[in-house]
């Protein structure tokens, strides 16, 4: 019986066979630095293969380098013994959701989703630390000491002199954060489906860092545009007064997703409501609801979205409308006379003639389409109406009232226990913008407040979608945070602990995320709204022992102990959730609980997985199990009394359900 391997993907062995498919002889067999026979590159075969098409040594090249990006590249490709252990008590609707909250390292959450969520995410958004001098970045494994940046980059000679004065200007300041997101960044393309989109918020501290890195890490054509978010100024700021954040977007790729990102228009219910006052004071009265709408208009700034619409001022009996361009784009393609219909006289014709043919033109003009001057003297125009040109490409400009998503926020908690939280409804409209539909999976690393995944909500409130969310939040330490929190956050932050404190819960930035999407199923619960729960998973050590032990750590009198070791306190759901992630299962599958011969079996999703972890599973229990032709079929190794039991159970597989893919742990 086969064992599953119960750690991460090694990606630097899923790279070696995306190599072999190209190259298959380049790849061959090397003994590593413990004995063992490893499939490896010849890098000899694989530059005759390349030819002249290879860059190395003193050559130049244009690329995005910068101290510590190898290890980071490490630290990407790198296996990991741990797990995501279910916490049902913290999660809400356990048994029926398919959102799911992580709560640990982004980075450790990457990993271990990657076979199950290999291509199945349309949208990744990311909210990092913007790296403003006062931001936490991850302190991964590969992070070196600062003596040690500072003499391999030359920042400091060997008498261990300084060489760069302006700390947060050296290369340090810039490097830690590429080599945060770097693997990160690494990871979460391998979860894109083909035309998914990768958002991220920032600001002008690495603005320029991320669009180079992402087209690192996606390729040269995934940067596709970003948003500019109009925030307040900062008066006390040197030079130029900085009033704005970015949010980027890159595909993963431009043949998959073509672009087609459209929006509706903000502003028209106010529009529309505007104009239905003046149908009701004025009736017919086409003029005078004209005039009353270019005034209307005029009170509204050109940062209101309602401007963009302001040449809207007209209106029949179709609805609003605005007289549109009716010339011919080809010089005298169609000319011909048109008739006023007031004044009974040959109108004025664009210079290059009508746009449509006679017929078609004579068609609009019985059917109100044409917008026709006070007489004969003006060129007519084509009515262009609202209704139906509601949507617009997705606009590069937006103004956004930060202070209403920190409103929100409080209003829900009940008093402010978040800074900055991202705005939900901007984020709804960019899903639905960029084609975010049906179930997607929406994925937020950097989950925060919970903003993101609030988005994921509304975005599927009214039935229209049942689309998914998994949130990702390290548990950072809200006490730590306010040793340093200075004005409206140290009020906010006390807020935050105090308010987790009252709830039996941790002060940690994971439990605000948890406890908003609580408040919020609660919320929308009347709501046509088919899942607002949410399951929690979090990071841990492996459920079993020495699972990534090389044969020279394990001792001989050890090994069978190793081998048969559960941790002390793991559950069937803990075993069963690392299996999932070993076979490539999405983690949102229903799972039923049962007893079989007064033992716990784990079906998943009908069938598609039946676990059994009993300290003693009897020949009856596998002949149960395999009658019930199941996809895929795992057993606690340590729960067959012997070799023969194990031998056994496999034969009643190949008896009763062949096609059965049996394992054990």
């Amino acid at each position: 019986m086969d064992k599953l391997k119960m750690h991460s993907l090694d990606l630097t062995q899923r790279n070696i066979e995306a190599v072999a498919g190209l190259f298959p002889a380049v790849v061959t067999e090397a003994v590593d630095a413990d004995g063992n026979l490893v499939r490896a590159v010849d890098f000899d075969a694989l530059r005759q293969e390349l030819s002249d098409h290879v860059v190395e040594g003193p050559q130049e090249r244009y690329q995005l380098d910068w101290p510590g990006k190898r290890a980071a590249a490490f630290a990407a490709n790198a296996p990991i013994a741990k797990t995501l252990r279910p916490v049902r008590q913290e999660s809400v609707d356990f048994d029926e959701t398919r959102n799911l909250i992580i709560e640990g390292d982004n980075l450790e959450a990457l990993k271990l989703l990657q076979e199950s969520y290999l291509r199945k995410v349309k949208l990744i958004y990311i909210d990092p630390p913007y790296n403003t001098g006062n931001d936490f970045v991850y302190e991964d494994d590969f992070a070196e000491s600062r003596a040690d940046y500072l003499a391999r980059s030359g920042q400091k000679s060997e008498a261990g002199e300084r060489l760069v004065a302006n700390t947060e200007a050296n290369g340090r300041f810039h490097s830690d954060w590429l080599s945060m997101m770097y693997p990160r960044l690494r990871l979460a393309k391998n979860l894109l489906t083909d035309d998914g989109v990768l958002v991220v918020s920032i600001d002008e501290n690495e603005h320029a860092s991320l669009v180079r890195l992402g087209e690192e890490v996606l390729g040269d054509a995934s940067y596709v545009g970003e948003i500019v978010l109009k925030n307040s100024s900062k008066n006390d700021q040197a030079y130029v007064s900085i009033q704005h954040e970015y949010i980027v977007f890159f595909v993963k790729n431009r043949q998959a997703n073509t672009g087609d990102w459209v929006e509706k228009k903000e502003g028209l219910d106010k529009i529309y409501a505007a104009f239905e006052g003046f149908r009701k004071e004025h009736g017919d009265d086409w003029a005078a609801i004209h005039a009353e709408a270019k005034a209307w208009f005029k009170q509204f700034p050109a940062s209101d979205p309602v401007s963009s619409s302001k040449h809207y001022t007209w209106m029949d009996a179709q609805g609003v409308y605005f007289p549109d361009n009716i010339a011919g784009p080809n010089d005298g393609q169609y000319v011909y006379d048109v008739t006023h219909p007031v004044t009974g006289r040959t109108v004025k014709m664009p210079s290059t003639g009508w746009r449509y043919p006679e017929a078609a033109m004579r068609e609009r003009i019985a059917d109100g389409r044409v917008h026709f001057g006070l007489d004969e003297t003006t060129v007519p125009n084509n009515k262009t109406y609202l209704a139906n040109t509601e949507y617009q490409s997705l606009t590069s400009i937006r103004y956004v009232d930060g202070r209403a998503a920190s409103k929100r926020l409080a209003a829900l908690f009940g008093e402010k226990v978040f800074t900055n939280p991202k705005d939900e409804f901007l984020l709804r409209d960019i899903y639905r913008a960029v084609g975010v539909t049906g179930d997607d999976v929406v994925l937020d690393m950097f989950a925060g407040s919970g903003s993101a995944l609030q988005a994921v909500l509304e975005l599927n409130r009214g039935g229209e979608s049942v689309c998914r969310f998994i949130g990702i939040q390290l548990p950072e330490d809200l006490n730590e945070t306010l040793k340093t929190a200075k004005g409206a956050a140290k009020q906010i932050t006390t807020n935050a602990i105090k308010l987790l404190t009252r709830l039996g819960r941790p002060a940690t930035v994971a439990e605000i995320t948890k406890q908003r999407m609580r408040l919020l199923n609660e919320r929308l619960a009347g709501d046509l709204l088919s899942d607002s729960g949410f399951r929690v998973l979090k990071i841990d050590t492996s459920n079993l022992a020495d699972t990534l032990e090389t044969p020279d750590a394990l001792l001989q009198d050890t090994l069978v102990g190793a081998i048969a070791s559960v941790k002390e306190g793991r559950t069937g759901f803990d075993l069963l959730f690392q299996v999932l992630l070993d076979w490539a299962l999405d983690l949102s599958e229903p799972v039923k609980a049962e007893q079989v011969d007064r033992v716990e079996v784990l079906s998943v999703a009908d069938g598609a997985l039946v676990a059994c972890f009993a300290a003693d599973i009897s020949d009856s229990v596998v002949r149960q199990i395999a009658d019930r032709r199941p996809l895929r079929a795992v057993f606690l190794d340590a729960g067959f009394p012997t070799d023969a039991a194990r031998i056994n159970a496999e034969q009643i597989f190949r008896e009763v359900s062949p096609e059965t893919e049996v394992r054990a742990i």
